[in-house]
């Protein structure tokens, strides 16, 4: 059975205004920044260019690459499987109820 929360009666109101006074400047200064066009990337679709990339047609897209993009998504996918791998087997069982959410 879990507990109700209770409200902090001693807490740091000060600390929240400094949060709150931070997160106020650095949105002013998000807002307020004009940036430059990126004038030495070519006008060309992003999604193509990665895509023949991928295929190893670096004469068809304005895009720099090493033939590199290949190589880095097959290591991504690895690493999510992984990640993926890593989390299933660290899920806790509680034992045979635990695969129909233990509703008894």
């Amino acid at each position: 059975m879990t507990s109700r929360p209770e409200f902090a009666s001693d807490a740091n109101f000060a600390r929240g205004l400094g949060a709150v006074a931070l997160f106020c400047v650095l949105a002013a200064a998000f807002a307020l920044t004009s940036f430059p066009d990126a004038s030495w990337f070519p006008n060309a679709s992003i999604t193509a260019g990665i895509g023949y990339a991928l295929i190893g047609q670096t004469g068809q897209t304005p895009l720099l690459g090493d033939g590199f993009l290949a190589a880095f998504e097959i290591i991504d996918l690895a690493l999510v499987a992984a990640l993926v791998g890593a989390v299933t087997l660290a899920r806790r069982d509680d034992g045979p109820d635990a695969a129909d959410g233990g509703s008894r």
